[in-house]
């Protein structure tokens, strides 16, 4: 057998049977681009939700792992390979830099706007790219995106991808081994972006917002994916950030990251380190995420 075929692929369990399926799905393509690959795989496979959806961008992560390994040839992206890329397509309308102040109680109609169209997804993209430190790139696997608006506007933007493969601290914070996280991660979401527009000066804004998002993704996961979603992550760098409204929010601090990053296979500290905060969604995560008592 050949020792660069993986035992498991983005989490389920591999094959050289499985990979012949895809070989053979990536010869049939018709056309032959990533997508309609992507969609032949999830059907050889058997590869979907607990809705009987496929799942796409699994398939997808899972096919350029294995293109990489040199273990298939996949044709090149018909767009451009997203990865990294920036911002393609700002909005439309850009919201006008009107200053907000006062306290979060005197906002009328705070509420968050799920990124559902293409018109909301290009605002979200361009105020990311314009306005976050971190800038714009796809987030990963399954995610949410919001608008964070109020009767005058939009005040800012938050999303959630799929999260961290290992991390150290929140790994032995949950308590799970390797088999368990690599079965249950799904299970986890990663607050990847958080914006406050910079002319909004709203007392105690972000740590509300936090906490409507938690209440939104706990519903609104589900419901795009069939699975739920039992416990939030993020990452703050500091010293830039102190983490204030996560911690207003009962977010919860448990540890650093080693400042490696996914790529550091030569285990060079080069990263920033990043404060590792968590927040349950249930009272039983642990259990949903297969921790023994």
């Amino acid at each position: 057998m050949d020792e660069r075929i993986p035992s498991k692929l983005c989490g389920r369990p591999f094959t050289e049977a499985d990979l012949e399926r895809i070989r053979r799905a990536i010869v049939a393509a018709d056309p032959p681009q990533r997508s309609e690959i992507a969609r032949r795989v999830c059907r050889a496979l058997d590869w979907t939700d607990v809705l009987g959806r496929p799942k796409l961008m699994s398939a997808r992560v899972g096919l350029l792992r294995l293109h990489r390994a040199g273990l298939i040839a996949l044709p090149p992206p018909s767009r451009g390979n997203g990865n990294g890329r920036g911002l393609i397509h700002g909005p439309e309308v850009w919201p006008e830099p009107r200053p907000v102040a006062g306290t979060v109680g005197q906002l009328g109609g705070l509420r968050l706007e799920e990124v559902r169209d293409p018109h909301a997804s290009r605002l979200w993209n361009g105020l990311i790219a314009r306005h976050h430190y971190l800038g714009y790139t796809p987030l990963p696997g399954a995610q949410l995106r919001y608008l964070i608006h109020h009767d005058g506007g939009v005040l800012g933007a938050i999303g959630f991808g799929a999260a961290a493969w290992k991390v150290a601290a929140r790994d032995c914070w949950i308590g799970w081994d390797a088999p368990c996280r690599e079965a249950r991660l799904g299970r986890v979401l990663n607050n990847a972006r958080f914006l406050i527009l910079p002319w909004v000066g709203v007392k105690n804004l972000a740590s509300k917002v936090l906490s409507l998002a938690a209440a939104r993704v706990a519903e609104d996961f589900p419901a795009r994916y069939g699975e739920p979603v039992v416990l939030l992550e993020t990452y703050v760098q500091t010293p830039r950030f102190a983490g204030t409204c996560y911690r207003a929010a009962n977010w919860r601090y448990v540890g650093e990251t080693a400042g490696r990053g996914k790529c550091d296979r030569a285990h060079r500290a080069a990263l920033p380190r990043k404060a590792v905060y968590v927040y349950p969604l249930t009272a039983d995560f642990r259990a949903v995420l297969g921790v023994r008592a």
